[in-house]
């Protein structure tokens, strides 16, 4: 995306520099450096800005931040945070106490971010003009783009080596016949033209060149420019370090002013990178939709979309929909989606629970997961995948693909908005589409994204000719979920939604100690529909105590879905059907000892439990 002449508000008074050049080729020159723990050393030496940002911070006033690998859930409870953590390689991130609020700040340390290398950038930008039409190329991939940009930033510049002139070190590119300006224009998301004519020839001049008209950078200066090109004109801009850091939930911007997040560690906070004019803020969103192939404009001014990294994003784009200008908001997801060993590592659920889910799934039982939004619904939906038999065939139905599934034999289906197919037409495919394809697929379960309209009627229909469903739903008890399904626009008749057999109620509680966390409020067994009452019969299996913050098995010895259901499947006679029990007690114990095996990864646990299986030690009755 192009450069941004966006502020990055320091909520310090950077302290001033002297003889930048030598310690920044050097990094053992500085006495600052010396003070420094072993661990900060290491990093310094592989990413010199990071010492460069020392060097502003007014250590006197806050000390030399705490230097962390990597960030433990004790941290939740810090008072003042002063501590700096590594992204990637070259980006890291310092969180700042402010004592004034209860947010503190999320301050980005990248390559670019604070050298003074923005100096360089329009003479750079100009020199690659004429590189575009001697440049034959058409890049398929961002791969591809980047060694692109790469061969062309090498063949402008210069490397001062320790007062040695030399060719730039990155990949090697020759140029080629013209014909590919508009290609390179496209995927560079920028107007070259525009700025050739905007480009003031003090900003060529001013930069110190060699005989042949290059720009010579040290090499910490080439790295930064190089980041900030490929950053700016490939990749999502001053989003590329919120998106690469995993410790980050949410990324908010609300209009003009800074970015939010919600950290996994230390919740809120408000990032120093902010937009300060509304216009700038429009155009940023607007680049930002083209880059993800959704195009925003007055007409459409809201999109759904999924950022390559599989990240859900909303934009509203302009004042007429939302008064403090245009918006976006971030979802992001987890790589490796969370497994149920981790969700009870976060005491979301217990293994009892865990382990109730698991034979309810196994056999066959369809199953809503139903809370407010952003009360870790789809990671509880995502993480229960393992308990399906590793031989099903799976088809998944989304709007935005966030559902990640351990395996082979998975179907993937993605509903497609109108506008956004070949040419641009008013056609689209719905999920109501997608759920009438998948049950010609013959699978053996259907996992639903979210059921909010009228693919819900589909969904019970898939029930009822013995198709299991699992599914997120938007309501915060049973009662309501089930008003939801009967009205507008869902209209599941009554007599049907006893097909659903169990509700997982989630939602995000505070705890006494002000902590936001996620709990399955309860785990509930739909019975069936009283006509004469016209009311719905439901058991909780399983109830939060949120004085003790634990899990009580207030069903057991009465659950009608383990006694009637999967008892009866499997053939036990109704003196032995007690054992259903003792089963769900074993698998807890079964769960309990992988978590301290150390199976807690999603794919760990799912090839241990493939192996449980196989060696038939899940066997009920037998």
């Amino acid at each position: 995306m192009p450069a941004l002449t966006m502020a990055a508000n320091l909520p310090f008074k950077p302290e001033s520099i002297d003889d930048r050049i030598d310690w920044f080729n050097n990094v053992e020159s500085s006495a600052l450096y010396r003070m420094l723990p072993a661990n900060a050393k290491e990093y310094v030496k592989q990413a010199p800005h990071l010492l460069e940002y020392l060097h502003i911070l007014p250590v006197n006033t806050y000390g030399i931040p705490l230097f962390l690998s990597e960030l433990k859930k004790d941290l939740k409870g810090m008072k003042n945070p002063n501590l700096i953590y590594p992204v990637t390689e070259n980006i890291f991130v310092h969180i700042l106490q402010d004592p004034n609020d209860v947010r503190n700040f999320y301050i980005p340390i990248e390559p670019s971010f604070l050298s003074s290398v923005n100096q360089y950038v329009p003479a750079i930008e100009y020199k690659m003009i004429d590189l575009i039409d001697a440049l034959e190329t058409d890049p398929a991939t961002e791969k591809e783009r980047i060694e692109v940009l790469r061969t062309m930033l090498s063949r402008i510049t210069a490397i001062n080596r320790n007062g040695v002139i030399e060719g730039a070190e990155t990949t090697p590119g020759a140029p080629r016949s013209s014909g590919a300006m508009g290609r390179l224009m496209t995927f560079l998301n920028t107007d070259f033209t525009a700025k050739k004519k905007e480009a003031r020839r003090s900003d060529i001049l001013n930069v110190p060149q060699t005989p042949d008209g290059r720009v010579i950078l040290t090499p910490a200066e080439y790295r930064a420019i190089e980041y900030l090109l490929v950053r700016d004109k490939i990749e999502m801009g001053v989003l590329k370090p919120f998106l690469a850091d995993s410790y980050i939930e949410d990324i908010t911007c609300d209009g003009v002013g800074p970015i939010f997040i919600e950290h996994k560690v230390f919740k809120g906070l408000k990032s120093v990178i902010e937009f300060t004019r509304s216009d700038e803020l429009d155009w940023f969103v607007l680049k930002m939709a083209e880059k993800i192939k959704r195009p925003i404009n007055y007409r459409n001014p809201i999109v759904d979309a999924t950022l390559l990294d599989g990240s859900r994003i909303n934009i509203v784009y302009g004042t007429d929909v939302s008064k403090h200008g245009s918006n976006f908001t971030i979802r992001k997801v987890n790589e490796v989606p969370l497994s149920i060993l981790q969700v009870i590592e976060s005491n979301a659920c217990d293994y009892y629970v865990a382990a109730y889910l698991w034979i309810c799934i196994e056999y066959g039982m369809s199953l809503f997961v139903s809370g407010e939004t952003a009360s870790g619904k789809t990671t509880t939906l995502n993480a229960i995948t393992t308990f399906i038999p590793p031989e099903n065939k799976i088809v998944t139905i989304e709007d935005t693909p966030e559902l990640t599934v351990p395996h082979r034999n998975w179907t993937r289906e993605v509903a497609l908005a109108k506008g956004t197919g070949e040419g641009t037409g008013e056609s689209g495919v719905t999920m109501f589409d997608l759920l009438k394809a998948a049950l010609r697929q013959r699978p053996n379960q259907i996992l639903v994204g979210e059921i909010r309209g009228t693919e819900g009627s589909v969904a019970f229909g898939a029930m009822q000719t013995g198709h299991p469903v699992m599914s997120t739903f938007h309501a915060s008890s049973v009662e309501k979920l089930i008003q939801r399904l009967c009205g507008d626009p869902i209209n599941i008749p009554k007599t049907y939604v006893d097909n659903l057999n169990l509700v997982i109620i989630q939602s995000a509680v505070r705890r006494p100690d002000g902590s936001l966390v996620r709990r399955m409020l309860s785990v509930n067994e739909l019975v069936g529909f009283n006509p004469e009452t016209g009311g719905f019969s439901f058991v909780a299996m399983f109830v939060w105590e949120p004085v003790t913050d634990t899990f009580t098995w207030s069903g057991k010895g009465s659950s009608y879905l383990l006694e009637d259901k999967i008892a009866t499947m499997l053939g036990l006679p109704e003196h032995r059907r007690a054992e259903i029990y003792d089963e769900v007690e074993k698998r807890a114990r079964i769960l309990e000892r992988l978590h301290k095996a150390g199976y807690t990864q999603f794919w760990d646990l799912f090839h241990m439990i493939t192996k449980i299986k196989k060696q038939g030690l899940l066997q009920i009755g037998g």
